[in-house]
């Protein structure tokens, strides 16, 4: 492999370099390849994951019915019945 050194790097940018290798738990030498690689067009993509819409029908909002009767229903399980716990 070819090793280059790169000049005319200011402060600020060679801090921002620093910090952000360092939040990303990678070294300055493969954040800034993974930078060139990415702008040069030399990175795969990964492929998305499908996209799954058969819970779709469980989103939405409750009426206040709906929601005082589910939550009568909670408070109902929630009770304590003395006598089991003595």
């Amino acid at each position: 492999m070819k090793s280059m050194t790169l000049r005319g790097i200011d402060p600020v940018l060679a801090e921002k370099l620093a910090q952000t290798a360092r939040q990303s738990g990678k070294s300055m030498n493969l954040l800034v390849l993974e930078a060139v690689r990415h702008q040069l067009g030399l990175t795969e993509e990964k492929p998305r994951k499908a996209e799954h819409h058969d819970l779709d029908h469980l989103f939405g909002r409750w009426s206040e019915d709906e929601f005082k009767q589910i939550q009568g229903k909670i408070d109902t399980e929630r009770r304590i019945d003395p006598e089991l716990w003595s």
